[in-house]
């Protein structure tokens, strides 16, 4: 008997250490654009690692759970140029990969999103806010981790109506970007109940963003641009292409708030976040990364984890059975903002609520009490599945 025992626990020691030497290996895919974005604001420069930072910071994550199941996640991170032949990159990844976070535009993520279909490749977007991604342009092989225009601005506008500030003075930039985010707010106006008293176009006419004189340029051209307006409770602006808004804050003629691209802006995640357990990740990600972490590293991390969430819940390397179950209506995901987020089935967008910052500190989160929905309040930010265009495939 004892002697069997002995041979029992050299054999599940045997077992363990072989199983411990092999696990499965879980690959995920990064594809994202090569530079980063210029802004206004010096302090809001984006890291060279901004997106991949949040991945990478959820694969250790996966990990961590990985020990227990066997399982092993590794990020496989892809930088592309515009003139890149993007579908051609996605393809190589894909090869590699059955899943792919991607921060790209809409155009280059439907090219990606076309030439993977016939894969079994999952893609997560992570970057691209447009709605026609989730509505005309809908794919069966694209989830949505970020929020769309329509979120952002139904997050802006509940939060602006519960404040009574109904009459809004809308400034829109000159490129296409703002133009998109000018329409979702205008859509957030007229379902909540508030009204664009007038709007203004701010021409982007080119030019040096920094001047050693710029302070006192900017200090006469706002007032002047903003005056004679017709009464307003806020001054909204859609400047997407970081062209004017910043500029906005402090310098109205009116003394009145600035929301939207600047001032009280919408946003899946913020610095400042610290409620629902925020703090624990927040505190990681900057001890990593030297830096805090941002909306766009919030949107790859939760992609991440979300393949961690269904691989580990169904527990099997199958992709197939991985992506069904993520589709599926038992899944879910914590991501520190107050309750767990769900796939909406009509576009596969995830549900989540919008933080509304000021720079410094998280301000309100939306929806907004009130604001009801017979399924979810989640549901009230965004297109809802009766007004949906979507469909998938």
């Amino acid at each position: 008997m004892f002697r069997w025992l002995i041979g029992a626990i050299a054999l599940s020691l045997v077992a363990s250490q072989a199983l411990a030497a092999d696990p499965i290996e879980i690959h995920i895919g990064y594809l994202g654009r090569a530079g980063v974005k210029e802004t206004l604001s010096l302090a809001e420069q984006p890291a060279a690692n901004d997106g991949v930072a949040g991945a990478n910071l959820a694969i250790e994550d996966n990990n961590t759970t990985g020990k227990f199941l066997n399982q092993h996640f590794v990020l496989d991170e892809v930088r592309v140029k515009d003139t890149d032949d993007v579908a051609k990159v996605a393809t190589d990844l894909a090869s590699r990969n059955d899943y792919i976070i991607t921060d790209l535009s809409a155009d280059a993520l439907l090219k990606v999103a076309d030439a993977l279909r016939d894969r079994g490749t999952l893609l997560l977007n992570a970057g691209a806010t447009d709605d026609r991604l989730r509505e005309q342009d809908c794919r069966a092989n694209v989830v949505h981790v970020a929020p769309t225009r329509s979120m952002l601005a139904d997050a802006l506008g509940q939060y602006l109506v519960w404040k009574q500030w109904k009459r809004w003075l809308l400034v829109v930039g000159s490129h296409e970007p703002d133009k998109l985010y000018a329409d979702a707010l205008r859509r957030a106006a007229t379902r909540f109940g508030a009204k664009i008293v007038q709007e203004r176009t701010f021409e982007d006419t080119g030019g040096a963003r920094r001047t050693d004189s710029g302070v006192t340029l900017i200090q006469r051209q706002m007032p002047v641009f903003t005056q004679q307006a017709p009464a307003y409770d806020v001054l909204v602006a859609a400047d997407e292409s970081e062209v004017f808004a910043d500029y906005l804050p402090y310098r109205t003629w009116d003394p009145r708030p600035v929301a939207g691209s600047a001032g009280l802006v919408p946003t899946s995640w913020d610095a400042a976040h610290d409620q629902w357990g925020a703090i624990q990740i927040q505190n990681r990600f900057i001890k990593l990364n030297n830096r805090h972490m941002t909306a766009l590293d919030m949107q790859a991390w939760t992609a991440a984890r979300m393949i961690g969430e269904a691989t580990a819940r169904t527990n099997s390397n199958d992709p197939k059975k991985v992506i069904a179950f993520l589709k599926g209506p038992s899944f879910s995901v914590a991501a520190f903002k107050g309750t767990r987020l769900t796939l909406r089935d009509w576009n596969l967008q995830l549900r989540q609520p919008i933080l509304l910052a000021d720079g410094r500190m998280v301000v309100s989160v939306s929806p907004q009490e009130g604001f009801l929905h017979q399924v979810s309040e989640l549901d009230t930010l965004g297109v809802d599945r009766p007004e949906t265009k979507c469909k998938l495939q």
